[in-house]
């Protein structure tokens, strides 16, 4: 559980922000702002950025703070990552920076009740600690990392549980991509429905 002090907080433990370009799923491709919030106890083994689940190397920046340097960014689009955001209470962030004129993306598991107010949510799902259900009616992007078989078919009784809207994509594991993709391949060439998500950026050598 998220403790009530965490939760009501007005600071967030900010890893790192910078400005990149969105390497996956639906806006892979166009530039963005990143706002990475440090904190995560989902605990994915193949997760490439451990060094977000802990808190207390990081400071804590107000929202005014935060926005002041995102709003240095050209692009409208500004993207909350972690860790795993939504472990905090995101609403004075969210509103923080809509009056910046941001455009606000969500990237989250959905494990924690979602707070802020977004203009896209990708839901990201892990089998370690499972999202709310309120994730599959809100989600605007469905993206499902496969580390192996298994996780297509856990990808199919997700897409079955979000609104027909929602995009669908397959993300290969990036140590795992040469045994994995062929797998991704084959799903989604007969299942056209999904589309595959690729971390470009890693293949940029940018963050």
């Amino acid at each position: 559980m998220v403790s009530e002090e965490k939760s009501q907080r007005l600071s967030f433990p900010v890893m790192e922000i910078f400005y990149s370009i969105q390497g996956e799923g639906f806006h892979q491709g166009k530039p963005a702002g990143f706002v990475r919030l440090a904190g995560c106890d989902v605990g994915c083994h193949w997760c490439d950025v451990k060094e977000s689940w802990k808190t207390d190397t990081y400071p804590l920046l107000s929202p005014a703070e935060i926005g002041a340097e995102v709003a240095e960014y050209p692009s409208d689009m500004t993207i909350i990552t972690g860790g795993e955001p939504v472990m905090y209470n995101l609403d004075a962030l969210t509103d923080t920076l809509k009056r910046r004129g941001k455009k606000i993306h969500l990237e989250t598991s959905g494990a924690y009740a979602l707070s802020g107010n977004w203009d896209w949510i990708t839901l990201s799902p892990k089998k370690s600690k499972k999202p709310l259900n309120e994730y599959f009616l809100r989600a605007d992007e469905l993206k499902v990392i496969v580390y192996n078989k298994s996780d297509i078919k856990w990808a199919e009784e997700l897409a079955g549980k979000v609104k027909k809207e929602c995009k669908l994509f397959l993300q290969p594991e990036w140590g795992n991509t040469q045994k994995i993709m062929p797998l991704i391949l084959e799903y989604i060439g007969m299942n056209p429905v999904w589309r595959i998500s690729l971390q470009v950026h890693k293949y940029l050598g940018v963050r």
